[in-house]
């Protein structure tokens, strides 16, 4: 926790209220099925949406992996002097 990685009072401190309101949210979530229920919907459809995300991303990569093409021919009648 941040207590083991900065010794002071205050991350110990800060540690204790972390701990404190994931308890907190654990007895919430123990209470109310409802909401419990809720809330894996969202982790569910939160998970769908990342795996979607990582797709887009992977394939803008390897769109941007593919060179550029060479220059286009220009339109049109030559321009004479």
């Amino acid at each position: 926790m941040l207590s083991a990685v900065l010794a002071s009072v205050r991350a110990v401190k800060m540690s204790v209220l972390i701990i404190r309101a994931f308890v907190r949210m654990r007895e919430l979530l123990a209470n109310h099925k409802e909401l419990a229920i809720r809330v894996e919907r969202i982790e569910d459809l939160q998970r769908r949406q990342v795996s979607v995300i990582t797709i887009l991303a992977d394939e803008i990569s390897e769109l941007k992996a593919i060179p550029p093409p060479g220059p286009k021919r220009r339109i049109g009648f030559p321009r004479q002097g």
